[in-house]
């Protein structure tokens, strides 16, 4: 089964004094702003990176929702933060780490059950797996 979804991208002008707009298939995002001030002067609008880290952050939230039920537990709540790294590597920039960081209530859990999932989630779910780079985790089971 092949599940296709389409995001877009305009842009006009240079690369410092152009604009762009993103769209996504859903709607969820019409014509949101970035351009090299969001990206790198911290401007009002979107950046690759942070679209990343949020389909990050909710790619492994999922994966972890389901190996969580796959084990008999059901969370109460599952706050995933992702942080994605953009560094100046040679002549241009590469993402270099995406840092998770987890805290969740999951009743009738053990810390280890809780780390074994989110472990397993850190390296199974799908965006994780098209990221080349180092993930690191920090998962918190909170009671």
């Amino acid at each position: 089964m092949t599940i296709n979804k389409k995001a877009s991208a305009h842009w006009s002008g240079t690369i410092k004094e152009g604009k762009g707009t993103i769209s996504t298939q859903s709607g969820a995002l019409q014509d949101q702003p970035y351009g090299f001030n969001t990206r790198f002067e911290d401007k009002p609008g979107t950046n690759p990176e942070e679209l990343l880290g949020a389909a990050h952050a909710s790619c492994f939230t999922m994966a972890l929702s389901l190996i969580l039920g796959e084990a008999g537990f059901t969370a109460d709540s599952l706050d995933t933060e992702s942080t994605i790294s953009l560094d100046k590597v040679g002549d241009g920039f590469a993402v270099t780490k995406a840092h998770l960081t987890l805290r969740g209530v999951v009743p009738n859990a053990t810390e280890s059950d809780f780390l074994d999932a989110a472990n397993k989630a850190k390296i199974g779910c799908p965006m994780s797996k098209v990221l080349n780079t180092e993930i690191t985790l920090d998962a918190k089971l909170a009671s």
